[in-house]
């Protein structure tokens, strides 16, 4: 008797109030060839990836490890990575943003994303100069053609600046080449009920109740049960497993919408309790979403930006008494902005620790099979240096990143802006990371920033 087999992008499928509604399926063994190497139909098996972006750069000493190689010790900034999730995060120091264009503040550290030189447009304004390594991942055959959804863009802090900037560079860190020279920002989602609805709810036309809208398991379940006597025990636990999460997952969306007036800027979707943004609640929602999304196999890639840049946010919940940035100009030794950047990490942390707890249809982890590439718009956030900017790479990338995490630090730049003098670039790490999706890419960025050199000390 041959072996029942599911299309990998198989839906749960159902109607309410006339419209039709769907829910992606978690990766089944019905969905794998006979030897569960790689899909039925051949294709590879899902590997994940997501950028990350904090804000205002950090404090050197505070930041980097004290020593190099694996087993490295975790500096203070660096203590909420502990745990079982510290033996997946490789910490690269000391390598250099090579952009030497015009020096605007701020901008030019988004470049550490794409490896290509932002556009200065006049004052504090500058566009996006290439596709970021997210949408590079995203366009590859083999990913753009293997989900429902490209990617993801989640943004945490849904503060604004006053201090003027503007351009592509500013509202998003996500960047698309859609040809003719046309960069096209991908534009963050503040709002985990939105994201919710473009991951997982299908309704056309849109329903607005968000009652009705957070109700779509009641709608599937007959398909669902359909489709369970069909499959082998494995596969429908791992479907009550997967309908049970997407059933808490609706739990965390409906508290993290308080009862109360919405903020004055239109760009806040989210709502604040007292005036207070509530960060760690959406960290929790946007980093479950993200999971159950790589479960599912809705997308593969997604972007999370923290806070823009030089936005007005203050981090209450550790009880700053000044937003982020203008605790930055404080300098190194200004205590709030050293607690807000291990406050900072510490939400990095509450991700990668999502990803660990949640089971991977392949085996392992989600962490086993993601690679999680992060870093800030500077290093020495006072005086907006990209001398030595930060970064980290979390994850084993399905194999391919170290399966011992290690401290790798480049010789740190000692020259000016204009003319680095560095052992490293830091687009050499995003070359890493491709090859993990695209094992014959030789490039990545261009101009001075392009590398063809990966960095080999994170590599398996």
């Amino acid at each position: 008797m041959s072996k029942f087999t599911l299309n990998r992008r198989t839906m749960l499928r159902g109607m309410v109030s006339g419209s039709a509604v769907g829910i992606g399926l978690p990766l089944l063994e019905a969905m794998l060839n006979t030897h569960g190497e790689a899909l039925a139909d051949g294709s590879d098996l899902p590997l994940r990836f997501i950028a990350y972006y904090w804000a205002d750069g950090i404090v050197i000493d505070q930041w980097e490890p004290p020593d190099t190689g694996a087993g490295y010790t975790l500096s203070p900034a660096l203590q909420p990575l502990q745990g079982p999730i510290k033996d997946y995060v490789n910490v690269i120091s000391g390598m250099g943003n090579l952009y030497n264009g015009q020096f605007l503040t701020h901008h030019e550290g988004m470049c550490g994303f794409s490896g290509h030189p932002i556009i200065a447009s006049g004052g504090l304004n500058s566009d996006a100069g290439g596709a970021t390594l997210d949408q590079v991942i995203a366009d590859l055959p083999g990913v753009a053609d293997c989900t429902p959804v490209r990617a993801t863009h989640v943004r945490i802090s849904k503060r604004e600046s006053q201090d003027g900037d503007g351009g592509t560079t500013v509202v998003a860190m996500s960047h698309r080449d859609a040809g003719g020279g046309n960069i096209v920002a991908q534009i963050p989602e503040t709002n985990p009920v939105e994201v919710w609805q473009n991951l997982f709810g299908t309704f056309m036309p849109s329903v607005d109740d968000a009652d009705r809208r957070l109700s779509v398991l009641d709608f599937v379940k007959a398909d669902a049960d359909a489709l369970k006597d069909r499959l082998g025990m494995a596969d429908r636990a791992r479907i009550d497993a997967h309908l049970r999460g997407i059933s808490e997952l609706e739990t965390k969306i409906t508290a993290v919408i308080p009862s109360c007036e919405l903020p004055d800027t239109p760009t806040e979707t989210n709502q604040d309790v007292g005036g207070v943004e509530q960060i760690s609640s959406v960290v929790a929602a946007m980093s479950g979403l993200i999971a159950q999304a790589f479960v599912c196999d809705i997308t593969r890639v997604a972007t999370v930006l923290f806070k823009k840049f030089v936005a007005d946010s203050v981090f209450d919940e550790i009880n700053a008494n000044d937003q982020h940035h203008s605790a930055s100009h404080g300098g190194p030794n200004n205590a709030t902005y050293r607690a807000g950047i291990t406050y900072q990490m510490e939400k990095f942390a509450d991700l990668l620790n999502v990803l660990h707890g949640t089971e991977d249809p392949m085996g392992g982890n989600l962490l086993d099979n993601t690679i999680v590439f992060a870093t800030s718009d500077c290093s020495t956030g006072q005086v907006h240096s990209i001398e030595r900017q930060p970064m980290l790479v979390a994850g084993r990338g399905g194999g391919h990143l170290v399966a011992q995490s290690v401290h790798h630090q480049s010789t740190p730049w000692n020259n000016s802006h204009s003319n680095p003098n560095s052992s490293g670039n830091m687009s050499d790490v995003l070359l890493s990371c491709l090859r993990a999706f695209d094992p014959g890419a030789n490039s990545v960025g261009s101009g001075a920033q392009r590398s063809e050199d990966p960095l080999t000390d994170i590599l398996a």
